[in-house]
């Protein structure tokens, strides 16, 4: 049964009091979905008050520009590699159209040969990728030990170290688990194999030959074994962790690996930028992470997820693999999409710690003074920001001034206008989130042109860059400044107590408002309303 709702209704507009039609600024009152979030796929995209789902009412906002000019808004997509062929991104993807295609010359001069649809900061210029990449903490102790950087303080060494050690134990004991599974896994199917002419490893077969072999007892422990690690891990994915967790000591966790090897940069050199290539889709079985970022903000053909916008154009660039990013990466990857006209700057990826931070910072920078906005994920440790100084992307340092005022970073929220608003793994801080978005059981993109549910800050990120490349598309002339105060300002207030996002199974109940600076979340048709306010009063005062 739907909840009664009690409402207070204002216009919010930047130091202007015009108002033509009422936005939901409060919310108050509980209220629970009428029908199970699994039923209503696309529930990000709903309204609080006609679908009492607490999603960014884009329906409303599209009514609200209905016939209005707009324009293609290019987002860039800083993460994994993305499958530019999938059903739903396909018409979407960014061309560069000063480029020719596979001619081996850079044609547009902008240093980087035969990007015609972004780059790939993984690789090298003979296109040769890497997947795994070293954990900042793992990279930090390196330098610290080997006396190779003066710059890292003592603090910063006692931290990565702590950080290294606890992850690297973690590491180790799934290593050891998924090792053990791997190996009676592997010696299961050949026993059986010995058994079965042309086994097709199915349970059907299985079942089949079981019967031939009724007094078999070996036989007969082998297919329990093998039925028991099919069903509770599944073969493929018990092959793909024990490769995983194989890297992890090999590569995330090894001191003496060098992931710079294969690039063949300097990588205290931000100036050698002659690495990488245009094969921004490579590994993408792997590496799904970029993908499934991208599905929620596009609009296609294909209605599966209703996407944002069809005016959005996905510039994918990739630095992330499995393990943390680099920071040179992470800066030329911010400096390439503004110097190739993206607009709105995604960044869908954590890591703790940060060497080279100022590069990072200066990117920024440059960013802003092109009026290019970035929104990153506030990420999915359930821990207080302002606490926990070393989760980054950050645009400030241990709480301090902000570096540019063209960043936002978004926390996870769910459907639910109750207790339960919150995403329970989601970051939080009134000092470093901005806003939160929802992010809890989206219905997304996922590789091989399939779809599924996921969970993180990521989605968050992507919603809400979604809602900045709408901003622009029909607003260019807004400034990143104006975009960003836009979203923080125009998001709904939720008066509610909810839980507090922790890893302990008892939930401190506290003010929405304050787990983010804005105490907002995001709603597509508040900031479309007000931009078209701040733009009227603009005209009037020029007159």
């Amino acid at each position: 049964m739907k909840t009664s709702l009690l409402l207070v209704f204002s216009v919010l507009v930047l130091s202007c009091s015009v108002s033509k039609a009422p936005v939901i600024n409060i919310f108050k009152n509980p209220v629970y979905p009428i029908v199970p979030v699994h039923d209503n796929q696309n529930w990000q995209y709903k309204d609080i008050i006609k679908d009492t789902l607490v999603g960014i009412s884009l329906e409303k906002a599209q009514k609200l520009v209905a016939g209005k000019d707009n324009n293609i808004v290019t987002v860039a997509i800083i993460d994994t590699p993305i499958e530019i062929s999938h059903e739903h991104l396909k018409n979407n993807i960014w061309t560069n159209i000063d480029e020719i295609p596979n001619n081996n010359v850079d044609d547009d001069k902008n240093g980087y040969v035969d990007d015609i649809n972004g780059w790939n900061f993984l690789g090298n210029t003979k296109g040769v990728n890497d997947i795994y990449m070293q954990m900042e903490s793992t990279r930090l102790l390196k330098k610290y030990e080997n006396q190779e950087s003066t710059n890292i303080k003592e603090s910063t060494f006692i931290l990565a170290k702590k950080l290294y050690c606890s992850m690297y134990k973690e590491s180790k004991k799934n290593y050891d688990f998924y090792f053990d599974l791997h190996d009676n896994y592997l010696f299961t199917k050949n026993q059986l194999s010995k058994k079965i002419s042309n086994w097709d490893y199915s349970m059907k077969q299985l079942d089949s030959v079981r019967k031939i072999y009724t007094g078999d007892w070996y036989f007969q422990n082998l297919v329990i074994a093998w039925k028991n690690m099919e069903s509770y891990h599944g073969g493929s994915k018990i092959v793909f962790y024990n490769d995983l967790y194989t890297k992890h000591l090999e590569v995330l966790y090894n001191k003496n690996h060098n992931d710079r090897k294969i690039k063949g940069d300097n990588p205290n050199n931000l100036k050698d930028s002659n690495y990488g290539n245009n094969i921004v889709n490579h590994n993408v079985d792997k590496l799904t992470h970029g993908t499934l970022v991208s599905g929620l903000m596009v609009q296609s053909s294909h209605k599966k997820i209703e996407g944002i916008s069809s005016k959005i154009k996905l510039m994918p660039i990739c630095i992330s693999g499995y393990g943390n990013e680099h920071d040179k990466d992470i800066a030329l990857a911010i400096r390439y999409a503004v110097d190739n006209g993206a607009k709105v700057i995604n960044l869908g990826f954590n890591k703790f710690l940060s060497y080279r931070k100022e590069w990072v910072f200066e990117a920024f920078t440059y960013a802003a003074q092109h009026d290019v906005i970035i929104i990153a994920a506030a990420g999915d440790h359930s821990l207080n920001l302002a606490e926990v100084n070393y989760v980054y992307p950050n645009d400030n340092e241990d709480n301090g001034t902000e570096v540019s005022n063209n960043f936002l970073l978004v926390g996870a929220s769910t459907y639910n206008a109750n207790e339960k608003l919150v995403a329970p793994f989601s970051n939080y801080s009134n000092i470093d989130v901005d806003i939160f978005a929802p992010g809890d059981e989206i219905y997304t993109i996922m590789v091989n042109n399939t779809y599924e549910f996921q969970n993180s800050t990521s989605m968050a990120s992507s919603l809400t860059s979604g809602i900045a490349a709408l901003l622009y598309s029909y607003y260019p002339n807004l400034s990143a400044s104006e975009v960003k105060q836009i979203i923080m300002e125009s998001g709904v207030t939720f008066d509610l107590m909810v839980h507090k996002p922790s890893t302990n199974k008892e939930k401190e109940l506290v003010p929405f408002s304050s787990l983010s600076k804005s105490g907002k979340i995001v709603n597509a048709y508040n900031a479309l309303f007000m931009a078209e306010e701040i733009l009227t009063k603009k005209k009037k005062s020029k007159k």
